[in-house]
């Protein structure tokens, strides 16, 4: 009986031990990326406590319909010097430089997982105010009503008398083929097509800021 006891208590203590270790372990943001070999990976990226924290509050004012505080900044008025950018998709945050100090920073939604963003170095090679993709958007109809939404016109079928409507991507700065930072959703995590969204307020002052030939990192 005595042994019996001992053991039930021991179980208890490690499942109360097991459950305090549970509750204080970090919180992990999960995303699958392109193996070199082919396949995918999954890439475990910690959130610190002030990035859960930032999440959930963007969470909490979109439900209630409140204006978001996504935590970016710009204080590059006024300040002068050769103008970068640094993307990074870890962060899901890009950084505005001027001469190599960071005068800017803004939240971003890079590629999901089947349309993964590639790191690299790259420079702006175009600038489209009011850019409107050629490849995704909605089929509508002669009145402007949706009739098939967030179509891809390589894989989905116009529908008959419909015609495409390309996705806004305004304050569009190309970096490379099909892909460049612009407006956009920011769900708090990657959901592009391989694009760098942006929220508006800061696609338009990197717009602004920017030029032709602007270089931009883009690191894991």
């Amino acid at each position: 009986m005595n042994a019996l006891r001992r053991l039930s208590f021991a179980l208890l203590t490690l499942t109360v031990l097991f459950q305090s270790m549970s509750c204080s372990s970090p919180n992990y943001r999960e995303i699958r990326r392109p193996a070199p070999g082919g396949g995918y990976y999954v890439q475990r990226i910690r959130l610190e406590p002030q990035e859960e924290a930032r999440l959930k509050k963007l969470k909490k004012a979109k439900k209630e319909g409140k204006p978001v505080d996504d935590g970016s900044y710009w204080r590059g008025d006024g300040v002068v010097g050769k103008p970068s950018m640094k993307i990074s998709l870890g962060e899901q945050k890009v950084y505005f430089m001027k001469d190599g100090v960071v005068v800017g920073m803004s939240p971003i939604s890079s590629g999901r997982e089947s349309h993964a963003t590639r790191p690299g170095k790259f420079s702006i090679i175009q600038k489209d105010l009011d850019h409107k993709s050629n490849l995704y958007g909605d089929y509508v109809d002669s009145a402007g009503v949706i009739v098939k939404k967030e179509v891809d016109i390589r894989k989905d079928a116009r529908p008959k008398g419909a015609k495409f409507d390309g996705a806004n991507m305004r304050y569009f700065m190309r970096i490379t083929g099909a892909i460049g930072m612009h407006e956009g959703y920011l769900p708090g995590y990657p959901a592009s097509h391989g694009c760098i969204r942006l929220p508006t307020k800061m696609a338009e002052i990197f717009y602004r800021e920017s030029s032709l030939g602007t270089p931009v990192q883009i690191v894991p």
